[in-house]
């Protein structure tokens, strides 16, 4: 057992492993891992246990800004300082509640007010705050005043206002304008400088990132050949196969968003890279695109995992290795099962989320 550091804990949804010590937080994490993949061995990679994330969502409400209330999902815990959450997201913090005392909340119930979410991103050197607003407040002026006059003040370099409908509730949108800075965060991964979109995914925690792509670089150097093809699936802005493309003749970057798919163009670019095809294009749809063999895939999906028509792609293609990057090992797990024709090599944890359930962990499956 351990003594939690966070004074809201067991109040506040977030974490829920505070009370468990580090070590057999990873024990857990391991055993989840081992069931789920069949792996008799786990690597293991971890990081700073506490003020690690580089994305927060907070939550407005009457008395500031807060995190959701541990299963009172309307109900908010006014938090001051989040001890997972970066240093330099706490800054923004303060400065948030600092100079908006009296705050026009958003009510989750009865879908009245304005401010939902403040979203803070703090990659090393960059920063970004998203004021998420409910679209349909009569109180709209006044709030974006509040926000331009706010955006001279803060020390983050990107202010953004996002709109969002009141019977969403979500923290992102296509339907946002910039008010100082630009949409895009900048975050260097092994030397190579990333844009990515403020309203996209991007990993959030800086430390085991880097640690991540050190490992599936390793594992990707073993079937390096210009002869060989890379297929970045579920691409984003394109890390893994702009990492790799050294390594194969050619990398082919599927994505289904189209900011990230634009932010990839640019660091193609930025990164002088010649052999790197960009394909904007729903993973689901990936039957109807012809790629050339020997293959070669980085597959990241969501936590929804692998779609069905991917699966179905991968065991009629059959490349010859498949590294699994996944956030939910309980689809990991499905998915697996589903590629029978792969045995797998190498299983790796990544605890890119300590004091909580969650974990990252990356697969090395080979044709057999």
């Amino acid at each position: 057992m351990a003594e939690p550091l966070c004074p809201y804990f067991r109040r506040c949804g977030g974490c829920l492993y505070q009370h468990l010590d580090y070590q057999e937080q990873l024990r857990k994490k391991v055993d989840e891992l081992k069931l789920a993949s069949g792996a008799q061995e786990i690597e293991i990679f971890s990081g700073e246990p506490y003020f690690y994330r580089t994305r927060m969502d907070f939550i407005f409400h009457a008395g500031g800004l807060g995190l959701r209330e541990r299963h009172r999902w309307w109900r908010i815990v006014d938090i001051e300082q989040c001890v997972i959450a970066a240093p330099a997201i706490n800054q923004l913090v303060r400065e948030i509640r600092n100079y908006f005392q009296e705050v026009d909340a958003f009510d989750v119930r009865l879908k009245r007010g304005t401010l939902r979410f403040a979203v803070i991103r703090t990659p090393p050197g960059d920063s970004a705050i998203s004021f998420v607003l409910n679209k349909e407040s009569g109180n709209l002026p006044v709030i974006i005043k509040q926000i331009t006059d706010f955006s001279e003040k803060t020390s983050a370099r990107q202010v953004l206002i996002t709109f969002v409908p009141p019977n969403r509730d979500v923290s992102v949108s296509d339907d946002f304008k910039v008010i100082k800075g630009r949409a895009h965060l900048e975050e260097e991964l092994l030397g190579r400088k990333f844009l990515y979109p403020v309203q996209g995914f991007f990993q959030n925690n800086h430390e085991l990132t880097e640690k991540l792509h050190l490992y599936c670089r390793s594992i990707l150097e073993k079937y390096a050949s210009r002869h060989t093809f890379l297929l970045d699936l579920y691409a984003g802005v394109g890390t893994f196969g702009l990492i790799n493309a050294d390594l194969f003749g050619e990398v082919y970057l599927l994505e289904n968003y189209e900011p990230a798919i634009e932010a990839a163009r640019k660091n193609i670019i930025n990164l002088g890279l010649k052999n790197i095809s960009p394909i904007l294009e729903d993973a689901k749809n990936i039957h109807k695109i012809t790629f050339p063999s020997p293959l070669l895939v980085v597959a990241d999906p969501p936590r929804s995992g692998l779609h069905p028509r991917v699966l179905k792609f991968l065991r009629q293609v059959r490349p010859k290795a498949i590294l699994y990057i996944s956030c939910n090992v309980q689809r990991l797990r499905h998915d697996l099962r589903a590629l029978p024709e792969y045995r797998l090599e190498r299983a790796a944890l990544f605890d890119f989320f300590p004091q909580t359930p969650h974990l990252e962990a990356v697969v090395e499956l080979k044709l057999k």
